[in-house]
């Protein structure tokens, strides 16, 4: 509960305060999870691993999530973020079988440490062009440049952190440069790394020579006149959850992670979209974007079993219902970014729509 109070508290109580009150018609909720998917990061057999996958993603994913569909008829999807020092060209194939099914979308994820900005640079031309290049993933803008969405291993971006997890204090400046259309790492409350700007979708810029860039920025706004700077970024949902609480009295707080220890549930769905994330200006658009590590072992049974076909039942129930004035979304990264450069442009109606808005859908995908 105290950890890092000083990093994410105050802005936390800032957002409680502009918290939309009383938000007339229809509400659209996008749904969004971002998988840091790291398969070989567990000291598992290469062997064993590919097995698994086989059996639990190709096969189980989408027959637990085939009978869920949001207001378009899309079935709940995860984003693999999938980090480039894992990189197995072989492995990443069998994640295109699934993504080529209509289950996911791959983006880009990076571990590295004590790095420099030219390795920095380097690491995601190479991965990105790999990705796209080789296996059909990552979307393009008109222009026909790949774009990706981006996830900070160990949630160090900007150097945030005291340790060797980055090296590189001015990172926002080479994610852009490399055609990084929106970061996608917080929230990490109550790691040091939480940025001071909490459920927020912002813009934000390098400081020369210094770390922790992230910490503030512009909130993303309907019909900003001036040209956007910076690189967005999009937080998931953090609070203070009072129905959850440690052994005694002090509460927990929910940074959106879903764990074989914190499992989501009606109740932390709830609390999510509460934290109403949102673009300035247009409050009947809320962004949840919830994070997992789909490849731990023992995430698994809480990711393709009961526990999320209750998940999918709620928000089937209860932000699906045009007689309750909801419409789900289930939207991969770059789907929920395009919604919201839609909305910062001033377009209104149906969300769904802008789903291909700025950066178009990653060729593996054929459409």
């Amino acid at each position: 509960m105290f950890k890092a109070v000083d990093k994410w508290l105050p802005g936390y109580i800032k957002s409680v305060l502009q918290r939309p009150r009383n938000v007339e018609g229809p509400k659209h909720l996008m749904f969004c999870v971002a998988d840091h998917f790291e398969p070989f990061g567990y000291r598992v057999p290469r062997e064993e691993t590919f097995r698994s996958f086989r059996s639990i993603w190709l096969k189980q994913y989408p027959a637990s999530v085939k009978s869920y569909c949001d207001a378009e008829g899309t079935h709940p999807r995860h984003t693999f973020f999938f980090p480039q020092d894992q990189y197995d060209a072989e492995f990443v194939d069998m994640l295109g079988e699934l993504c080529a099914g209509g289950y996911g979308e791959v983006e880009v994820h990076l571990h590295h440490g004590n790095d420099t900005p030219t390795g920095t640079r380097q690491k995601l031309t190479e991965f990105r062009d790999s990705l796209h290049g080789r296996h059909g993933f990552l979307g393009t803008d008109k222009a026909g440049n790949t774009r990706y969405g981006f996830v900070h291993g160990n949630w160090a971006l900007c150097n945030s952190l005291s340790d060797d997890s980055c090296g590189v204090n001015e990172e926002l400046g080479i994610l852009q440069e490399t055609g990084c259309y929106a970061d996608f790492t917080f929230p990490s409350a109550p790691d040091q790394s939480q940025p001071k700007m909490v459920n927020t979708i912002y813009r934000a810029c390098d400081i020369p020579g210094k770390p922790r860039g992230h910490d503030s920025g512009m909130r993303v706004s309907v019909n900003k006149s001036a040209t956007p700077d910076g690189l967005m970024l999009i937080q998931g949902p953090l609070g203070v959850n009072w129905r959850k609480r440690k052994p005694g009295m002090l509460p927990r707080i929910d940074g959106g992670d879903m764990t074989y220890v914190d499992p989501a549930s009606p109740d932390r769905i709830d609390f999510w979209v509460k934290q109403h994330i949102h673009v300035l200006g247009q409050p009947n658009w809320i962004f949840v974007k919830i994070h997992t590590h789909g490849s731990l072992p023992m995430n698994k049974s809480i990711l393709l079993g009961s526990v999320m076909q209750h998940v999918y039942e709620h928000l089937g129930r209860n932000y699906n219902d045009d007689q309750k004035n909801w419409f789900l979304h289930y939207v991969t990264a770059r789907e929920m970014y395009n919604i919201i450069r839609a909305a910062e442009d001033g377009k209104t109606g149906n969300p769904g729509e802008y789903r291909d808005y700025e950066i178009l859908p990653p060729p593996v995908l054929g459409k």
